[in-house]
């Protein structure tokens, strides 16, 4: 880690500030978003008729605001903090930065007003239409030059692993979206793929779980790699375990996409060849999962008072039974049985609120009270309270959708002895409801969880920020 950092008035934190305030917004919108298409789900009526209130068009708002809006402005914010400490200069380009931070937030707002339009391309986490997927690629590359320009000033001559990851998720992301994107307009609003068939499913795939790969597994562990230390007060449990760490994913993850097109036209070497890959990724994301959890050598005794810490931890935990699950879920006879079923969803969901949400809100009750002059939130017991309830919300959550996925792949397959189907689809349905009103008290939950944390947010801010008017403004405030 860095040692005798400079004063925080020579670092470039009001980008940082609006990335993670931001970040708490969009995560309430996103998830309250997620909770009225869960209860879509289990009652249809629910969408009231109106088409822009329909589960077809609400279910990819939902994905693209908890994925690119609340996890985006997260990394976006963590990495300008974490670049400009473990560099000791402040961020390049300043007014570039703040480029960035309004171009997303205009890419955000126009996907919230788009998406409930019916405008898409129908492609997972890639459904923007073409001005916006333009829009999103300025933007990205105006983020890589803040990014990779603040490590080219860097006065020490290391880089810290949580660069690498941070940068590997910049470039990657990059090249996936470009070349997923790649599509002929028709009209100001709509486009067609540029590939076809099987190789349009290969490409979007491609991106679709590099999109988990990089930009939901990749960057948040640059998070990790900087906030656990730090809030641990110990050294990562071994840098060369890091770095190994490191290679090994950013190289495997790139070919697992085909695991997503088991039982398709792709050809059955493509979807073995995912498959395998998969089974590999389980070494390198368990060793990152390790050298994480055993940071705290020495320290354990941390968690029983400290929620921040806590929720890093767990959110290693969800990491782990993630990159255990979906490897297994690869495996075309297990994901005969898996693939279209709920289990799907739960497996998603372990990963996205146990591990994305989790060290999200971890990375975040460390560094924004301290973008306001304190050194730790208005209220550490409600942290307390949101990890207790968001906890309990995703086991409901995910338990509910394991259970009800096992289940529709069983009644799916069952078959009499003339070899008819024993259950209709509608019957599997209906067996499925009462999971899928666990699964809405799961994100209620949740949700909860994150309005505790908007109001221990914003009461921070307004607290910090009289605070510190009231101190010289040059006052050494290490971050």
């Amino acid at each position: 880690m860095e040692h005798n950092n400079p004063p925080a008035a020579v670092y470039s934190d009001t980008v940082v500030t609006q990335f993670a305030l931001m970040s708490v917004v969009w995560g309430v919108v996103g998830m309250l978003v997620g909770v009225v298409i869960a209860a879509q789900l289990a009652w249809p009526d629910l969408n009231l008729g109106i088409p822009w209130l329909s589960y077809g068009r609400l279910r990819p708002l939902h994905t693209n605001a908890v994925i690119f809006a609340f996890g985006g402005c997260a990394l976006m914010a963590t990495s300008f903090h974490v670049v400009q400490r473990t560099c000791q200069v402040r961020l390049f380009a300043p007014k570039l930065a703040s480029f960035v931070f309004w171009g997303w937030q205009a890419v955000i707002v126009a996907a919230a007003i788009s998406l409930p339009m019916g405008f898409t391309r129908g492609k997972e986490y890639a459904e923007l239409e073409w001005p916006i997927t333009l829009l999103i690629a300025v933007v990205w590359v105006a983020y890589a030059i803040v990014f990779f320009g603040t490590i080219g000033m860097r006065k020490v001559r290391h880089i810290y692993v949580a660069n690498w990851f941070y940068g590997a998720f910049i470039i990657a992301v990059a090249l996936l979206h470009i070349v997923n994107g790649m599509t002929m307009p028709a009209t100001w609003m709509k486009s067609y793929s540029m590939y076809a068939g099987v190789q349009d499913a290969m490409v979007q795939w491609w991106y679709g779980h590099n999109a988990v790969g990089f930009f939901l597994t990749a960057g948040f562990l640059g998070m990790m790699y900087y906030y656990i230390p730090k809030q641990a007060d110990r050294p990562v449990y071994s840098y060369r375990l890091s770095i190994v760490h490191f290679w090994a994913l950013i190289f495997t993850y790139m070919w697992a996409g085909p695991h997503h097109l088991h039982y398709t036209a792709l050809p059955d070497w493509t979807q073995s060849l995912g498959m395998v890959f998969s089974l590999i990724l389980l070494a390198p994301s368990w060793g990152g999962m390790i050298n994480g959890v055993m940071t705290l050598s020495g320290a354990w005794d941390k968690l029983r008072t400290d929620p921040i810490l806590r929720f890093l931890i767990v959110a290693l935990s969800f990491y782990g039974i993630a990159t255990f699950e979906g490897p297994m879920m690869s495996i075309k006879s297990v994901n005969a049985l898996s693939h279209y079923t709920d289990w799907g969803i739960a497996h998603v969901h372990g990963g996205a609120l146990g591990w994305v949400g989790f060290i999200t809100m971890g990375a975040l009750y460390y560094l924004i009270p301290r973008m306001y002059g304190r050194t730790e939130m208005y209220s550490v017991k409600a942290i307390e309270a949101h990890f207790w309830i968001a906890t309990i919300g995703v086991v409901l959550y995910i338990a509910a959708m394991w259970i009800a996925g096992v289940m529709q792949g069983m009644m799916w397959r069952s078959i009499n002895t003339d070899g008819t189907l024993t259950y209709t689809f509608v019957e599997g349905v209906k067996a499925t409801f009462p999971f899928y009103v666990v699964r809405l008290l799961g994100g209620l939950l949740y949700l909860g969880g994150m309005l505790v944390m908007a109001w221990n947010v914003w009461m921070t801010a307004i607290t910090g920020i009289s605070a510190r008017a009231q101190i010289p403004p040059l006052a050494p405030a290490h971050a």
